[in-house]
């Protein structure tokens, strides 16, 4: 039975992997390797390693997905304020 859940986790893990790899929007990309956190922590509770999911559950799942949407957001408010593409010119006056 445990060899079944872990084959299950892999092929989750192997799918998850795929849609991210395959995605180019960068929001959708996050949730994916979020989905793909959660997919790693599932194969490491099947794996017998608690201590390793709990570590993916926190950073995979959660930290790095909102790391990336908050850097997302950022670029695209500073990209769509109107200065321009250059931001090296952007802060002297001409």
């Amino acid at each position: 039975m445990t060899e079944v859940l872990i084959v299950v986790a892999l092929l989750l893990v192997a799918g998850a992997a795929t849609a991210a790899v395959l995605n180019r929007d960068p929001v959708r990309q996050a949730l994916v390797l979020s989905f793909l956190g959660l997919a790693l922590a599932l194969l490491f509770t099947f794996l017998q390693a608690p201590d390793v999911a709990l570590s993916q559950l926190a950073v995979g799942s959660a930290v790095t997905p909102l790391m990336i949407l908050l850097t997302v957001r950022k670029v695209r408010r500073r990209s769509g304020n109107g200065r321009g593409g250059d931001e090296t010119t952007a802060g002297r006056e001409r």
